[in-house]
């Protein structure tokens, strides 16, 4: 903050306020006002952006949010002594008696404030709704210090702002916040901007030396904040491309650099020319950051190559089916994503019934996913501030009402259970879903169909059509295999107990042939080790299915990497398994044969196979979720039964690896 304070004091020699001669007792406010202008930094603004480029949850987000914290609260300090400084000067006991009066107030306020706010809270219980009575007090506090201020002589602005810095942050302080911020964000706030636009008059900006000025403020203003931010930081040993990155960021100006000028100008402290010179200089400096930004820092250069060289040395899963028998003893990491809390009970279900054989936590791990969508409310950029270490998850102790209502719900014995929230745009959800996939060395990703099951109208109801556009992605961009759970009802009724002795489940495969089919039939077995699972695998074939692939002249023709499959798990299968194995000749079989094997809880298919008479399905000419495949879509179409979609991770498959990190918050 000190160069471009500096450069702010020397640039306000060139303006016509600090040599014109009627303006004598205005010149040392004026300095000031220019250096607090010159060297501010908008908090709001910058977390904004630090959000939008998803750069909040890094080190750079970290160091960049919080410098601008300190920087805000040195700059009312600052401004404070300027505005008591620009008024009646007729005798210096005015300016001394604005200061000593403005001490004693936010003395006072650090005094009796926090004990009243302490006194509130412990009557505002966590959990439960905030009394009315608590927030009108709350408010009136905000306005009698802003009343305080004003009648001292400094801006009403000044006295808000210290009952908010003692304000206890915590539940009381978020439902405060949660039932003024639709008035003030949407309605005061693009009012105050209309009426800072409303006293912006470009015209007055003519000749070349008001130009020049313009000129002047911008260069000075990026110059001072840049290399004074690239100093500090090369001398705290950052690196030199961080540190430009942390200077550009450190020269957003916004709401809070509006408030200076505006203060200023109705000071009579700055005329309409500068006033419209630095408004102009606020909204380039601001307008440069995000693509300055995009274009200095690439985080996906760094995570690439990281992520490349331990994966050459480490052991990993990136899908269930293993032809080695070491790898199917290695830890199974799932991440389970959320997108409501009508999904928590069909992902408990899964969860008891995936955890096989062996309950231990060595073998079994899940990753529960929350999916918010990142919006322009305080609140979201809050809980995303809350995240930590370059977009990895944070450890957390507070959790969303999804999660709570999770884990409450998921008393799976001898399962590691953990907790994520990715706040993101929905556009850009599915790189947290597959980094976080990634990052975690997940081996499955379970997602939720993006239509949710109304048991009272029999029919789907539709929750966001732009989470079918996610699922897409992930299938298109995920570093492992993924399953989407189509849930029908019957696994998200109440009634069945879960992780006890009395838990079953009828669980059917439809295996036609694949790499797909052969994830689904993988993930089957090992639900299958679970005493309570009932599995039935249906091995679908056509008559002339070998002829057709022999005269491809493979080397390994597909069929026979199916059969040899099929042969070695019909050793190793559980004694509750049951196989069936049909042949058909026509596509109309085949979709008889599916509606046969509908009679269970859940059904388990590929997403594509590689048959030739899958092609011909009926749902081939249109289907209306291709994220499932013809059969899934099929089975939609002619059953009510619930149905896993598997897709099976391929190294044809592309991936967003190594993004931009995520914003992410974990919780225990």
């Amino acid at each position: 903050m000190l160069l471009p304070f500096a450069m702010g004091v020397v640039t306000s020699f060139a303006f016509p306020e600090f040599s014109s001669t009627s303006g004598d007792n205005n010149r040392v406010p004026f300095i000031i006002f220019m250096g607090v202008a010159l060297s501010l930094t908008a908090f709001g603004v910058l977390a904004r952006i630090l959000a939008e480029l998803k750069l909040l949850t890094t080190d750079l987000g970290r160091i960049s949010i919080s410098s601008a914290a300190i920087n805000d609260v040195f700059a009312w300090i600052l401004l404070a002594l300027a505005i008591s400084l620009s008024g009646d000067r007729s005798s210096l006991l005015v300016p001394l008696w604005v200061l000593l009066s403005g001490t004693a107030f936010v003395i006072a306020c650090f005094t009796i404030a926090p004990q009243i706010f302490k006194l509130i809270s412990r009557r505002c219980p966590e959990g439960e709704p905030i009394a009315e009575k608590y927030v009108c007090l709350a408010l009136c506090a905000v306005l009698i210090a802003g009343f305080a201020t004003d009648a001292i002589g400094i801006h009403g602005i000044f006295g808000a702002f210290v009952i908010g810095c003692l304000f206890p942050k915590g539940h009381f302080a978020d439902a405060i916040v949660e039932k003024i911020e639709d008035l003030v964000m949407g309605l005061l706030l693009p009012l105050y901007f209309v009426m800072s636009g409303l006293e912006t008059d470009i015209t007055t900006i003519h000749g070349v030396k008001s130009w020049g000025r313009l000129a002047l403020v911008i260069v000075t203003a990026c110059f001072g904040k840049i290399v004074g931010t690239v100093s500090a930081a090369l001398l705290s040993k950052v690196g030199l491309r961080d540190s430009l990155v942390l200077g550009v960021l450190m020269n957003t100006r916004g709401l809070a650099e509006l408030i200076v000028l505006n203060i200023g100008k109705d000071r009579k402290v700055l005329s309409d020319q500068t006033f419209a010179i630095m408004v102009l200089m606020a909204i380039f400096t601001t307008f440069i950051t995000t693509p300055l930004v995009m274009a200095l820092y690439k985080p996906s250069e760094t995570t690439q190559t990281q992520d490349s060289d331990s994966y050459k040395n480490c052991k990993r899963r990136r899908k269930i089916e293993s032809e080695k028998e070491e790898e199917q003893t290695h830890q199974l990491k799932v991440l389970i994503c959320l997108q409501s809390g009508k999904d928590i009970n069909p992902m408990v279900k899964l969860i008891e019934a995936s955890h096989g054989r062996n309950q231990n936590k060595e073998t079994f791990c899940v990753y529960v996913m929350h999916l918010i969508q990142l919006s322009k409310r305080p609140s979201s950029i809050r809980m995303v501030q809350k995240a930590r270490r370059n977009g990895l998850p944070f450890w957390n102790k507070k959790r969303d009402n999804v999660l709570v209502a999770f884990e409450a719900s998921c008393n799976v014995r001898n399962v590691s259970v953990r907790s994520v929230t990715a706040i993101s745009p929905l556009v850009t959800v599915h790189e947290d879903i597959c980094s976080s996939a990634d990052s975690k060395h997940a081996a499955f990703v379970i997602l939720p169909f993006h239509r949710q099951w109304s048991s009272l109208e029999q029919e789907f109801e539709t929750v966001r059509s732009e989470f079918q556009g996610i699922n897409k992605r992930v299938l298109e961009n995920s570093p492992c295999s993924v399953g989407i759970l189509v849930d029908r009802g019957g696994l998200s009724d109440n009634d069945s107990e879960v992780a006890s002795r009395s838990f079953s489940l009828s669980v059917n495969v439809l295996f036609f042939g694949g790499g797909d089919d052969r994830e689904a039939l993988a993930y089957g077995l090992r639900m299958a080790e679970h005493p309570g699972i009932k599995l039935t695998i249906v091995a679908i074939s056509g008559s002339d299915i070998s002829k057709s692939y022999i005269l491809e002249a493979q080397e390994t023709p597909p069929f026979l990497l199916d059969e040899r499959f099929l042969a070695a798990i019909k050793n190793k299968a559980a004694i509750s398994t049951r196989f069936e194995e049909r042949i058909v000749n026509s596509t109309y079989e085949a979709v008889k044969i599916i509606q046969e094997f509908c009679e269970c809880d859940i059904l388990l298919v590929g997403k594509s196979s590689e048959r030739p008479f899958v092609s011909k399905l009926p749902v081939m000419m249109k289907m209306d979720y291709p994220e499932l495949g013809p059969v899934g879509n099929l089975i939609l179409m002619c059953t009510s039964v619930s149905v896993l979609v598997v897709q099976q991770y391929t190294t044809r498959n592309p991936s967003v690896v190594g993004s931009v990190s995520v914003a992410v918050v974990e919780t225990p």
